[in-house]
């Protein structure tokens, strides 16, 4: 069985697209994090934003892309006047507004109301080169010479210790926030999960791949009671908590992709205290290839 280092790099593995779903073939080439360990790099290095729980947007100079490489259908006005060079951030709808944020995007046909409720929050210029300390500012003046009030630069600082980290981190949760992000000023824009990126939530999370859908018992008879999930790396669990419900009533798909949370893991590697988050749409199923 898997431990929980092993477990953790195996997801890690499985974001990449070197196993499980995968990138799109237009997927843009991002920067991805991975997960904030204490001690495990001077905080004097990073800095420090919140994790904004939107959908992630790449402007490539031309189109909106999500992660997974779909043109997202904006409104013209929403991007008009964008620059012609690559901006990486998050379409965001406010705390606590995941689901409306994601129902905006897979629009095809955009609704002007619901763009004017989301942001376009820059964190990073790909393609200006240089060390992250010297695209901040390059993306705060580009932001501010668009003047476009929902367009906004995310706003970077440094903590001077783990434990200022954490006290951040209870403040943010708390006003509704999902967590951090830390990036390492002195690192480079480049396409891999790395150190120089990280994230930190009060709880993990991870993918799998919807299997069965479990009758429920009791309150929840004749709706579903639990998903049965398998991860990339073959490891299945039933997924009890976390549904809302209309979600019980009309649960995601055999095949869908799902992400869940977890609080650490088991000595046999299986993720403890297991909830339902929320379909993840941007993945797709990895297509084999011959020769």
């Amino acid at each position: 069985m898997l431990n929980r280092r092993q477990f953790a790099s195996l997801i890690s593995l499985a974001m990449l697209g070197t196993t499980g779903p995968a990138r799109g073939a237009d997927a843009p080439a991002l920067m991805l994090a991975n997960v904030y360990r204490p001690g495990a790099t001077p905080l004097a290095d990073h800095w420090v934003s919140e994790k904004y729980d939107g959908v992630r947007g790449y402007w490539d100079g031309q189109r909106l892309l999500t992660r997974g490489g779909e043109a997202i259908a904006a409104p013209a006005w929403f991007t008009d006047a964008w620059p012609a060079v690559p901006m990486d951030g998050e379409l965001w709808a406010g705390r606590g507004r995941f689901s409306q944020a994601a129902s905006t995007v897979r629009q095809q046909k955009p609704m002007d109301d619901a763009w004017r409720a989301l942001r376009f929050m820059v964190f990073d210029l790909p393609a200006r080169g240089g060390p992250f300390d010297e695209r901040i500012p390059a993306y705060q003046q580009l932001v501010a010479s668009l003047g476009r009030p929902w367009v906004q630069a995310v706003v970077q600082r440094k903590v001077a210790s783990d434990a200022e980290l954490q006290a951040l981190l209870r403040q943010t949760v708390k006003a509704g926030g999902e967590g951090l992000m830390l990036h390492r000023g002195t690192s480079l824009y480049r396409a891999a999960r790395t150190d120089d990126l990280m994230k930190l939530k009060p709880w993990e999370d991870a993918e799998a791949k919807v299997i069965a859908h479990l009758p429920g018992q009791g309150k929840h008879a004749g709706r579903l009671g639990a998903l049965l999930v398998e991860t990339p790396q073959g490891l299945r669990l039933k997924l009890g908590t976390g549904f809302t419900d209309t979600e019980r009533e009309h649960p995601p798909p055999v095949g869908a992709w799902i992400t869940f949370r977890f609080r650490g893991t088991t000595n046999r590697g299986i993720p403890r205290f297991a909830s339902y988050l929320r379909v993840r749409e941007d993945w797709v199923e990895k297509v084999p290839t011959s020769g």
